[in-house]
């Protein structure tokens, strides 16, 4: 089992930063690619960001692509996502996951990701 928990929602004005933590436990945390999701209300939830198990091979919706950054901490089993330039369209509840065994690679699809978070409200005014 992996348990994912993440902090770092809030509110914020359009133009402003947040930054949201995802700390992981339960298994080697090096062995499981990490991805970030979003589910605006009325919408389905989407990939926003994500991480290949060594912190490279990162990948970005093509809405946040030059705004938001996602790193990792493997020593602090913790995922990490900057999200700058923030605008009311990225108001959402935001999710980490985690894609246990995949290590090759960065997955976009939900259905790779076996384990989720409990997801963090993000609200960004105009």
């Amino acid at each position: 089992q992996v348990q994912l928990v993440e902090s770092g929602g809030g509110l914020v004005q359009a133009g402003g930063s947040l930054r949201l933590s995802c700390a992981a436990s339960g298994r080697t945390f090096s062995g499981y690619a990490m991805g970030w999701f979003r589910q605006a209300p009325g919408k389905e939830r989407e990939f926003v960001a994500g991480i290949r198990s060594d912190g490279g091979g990162t990948l970005y919706a093509d809405s946040v692509k030059g705004r938001f950054t996602t790193s990792r901490d493997n020593a602090k089993t913790t995922v990490y996502l900057q999200m700058n330039s923030l605008k009311p369209e990225d108001t959402a509840v935001y999710y980490c996951a985690a894609a246990f065994g995949i290590v090759s690679y960065t997955p976009t699809q939900q259905d790779r990701y076996n384990y989720w978070g409990q997801g963090t409200q993000v609200t960004v005014s105009s």
